[in-house]
């Protein structure tokens, strides 16, 4: 369940604490990439994403987490492997050539929250993988492209559709993007299916997490007996992107991609 906030960012020292919670995640998403290779377990990863995170200064948002699931989730990240949408738990499963895993991963930096999810293929993948993981992306990059001041949520939701729709993917629904703040999980939902110029009024001083689910099927779900991992109902594959974006005073800032120091 969303928390009803207002406005989180409201001083320069939570935009700038926002920006450094986002480089971290940044930071240990570049780890978890290169280190996706056929033969890793997924508790592997997890393992280096905790160590970026603890050695940052910052704390994983997702251990610990207790909403939704019949135990606190028990990893820094969930790892859904190819029809597995979102929430799959790390474990001593190794990746083989072929699949795709989803990635996502949160941290808490001075009580202020980052969120992002990528889906990358563990070696070489099929054509239809690549093209599934490309538009999932570019879908996330045009939902973006709607966020300003003074638009409504519609407009991101709308964009999402539109371009995955037209492509014949599955966009899920049951599972949608949100606010993000000083909790993880804030008012207002961000849903990638709706139409434009509806929706909550988007204002500066929000933060969005936006994070597009597309399947090669149907946007049916299930989950499964462990009480955290949603896959496909129909079995086809699924591909997921998140972003983190604040609402400053010059426009939309994704915080969870790395900027470069040189």
């Amino acid at each position: 369940m969303a928390h009803q906030t207002g406005i989180t960012i409201k001083s320069n020292r939570e935009l700038k604490l926002m920006l450094e919670a986002g480089q971290i995640i940044a930071r240990a998403k570049a780890k978890l990439a290169a280190a996706t290779v056929p033969g890793v377990a997924t508790r592997d990863l997890d393992a280096i994403a905790e160590d970026e995170i603890r050695q940052s200064g910052a704390i994983p948002s997702f251990k610990g987490y207790k909403a939704g699931g019949v135990i606190p989730f028990p990893g820094t990240i969930c790892v859904s492997i190819n029809d597995e949408i979102v929430h799959g738990i790390p474990s001593k499963r190794k990746l083989n050539e072929g699949e795709i895993i989803s990635i996502d991963v949160g941290a808490i930096y001075h009580g202020l929250h980052a969120d992002s999810a990528f889906t990358i293929g563990v070696g070489e993948v099929s054509d239809e993988a690549q093209r599934l993981m490309d538009a999932t992306r570019e879908s996330l990059d045009r939902g973006i492209a709607k966020i300003r001041a003074g638009a409504r949520i519609g407009d991101i939701s709308s964009a999402v559709q539109t371009y995955a729709e037209g492509l014949g993917y599955g966009v899920v629904r049951q599972y949608v993007g949100h606010g993000i703040g000083f909790e993880m999980h804030e008012d207002p939902q961000v849903p990638n299916y709706g139409h434009p110029g509806r929706g909550p009024l988007i204002r500066k001083g929000m933060a969005l997490a936006i994070e597009p689910m597309l399947n090669i099927g149907g946007w049916e779900t299930r989950q499964l007996d462990d009480g955290w991992t949603v896959s496909t109902a129909d079995g086809t594959l699924s591909a997921h992107f998140e972003d983190t974006i604040a609402i400053t005073e010059d426009g939309p800032t994704v915080t969870t991609r790395l900027v470069s120091t040189s």
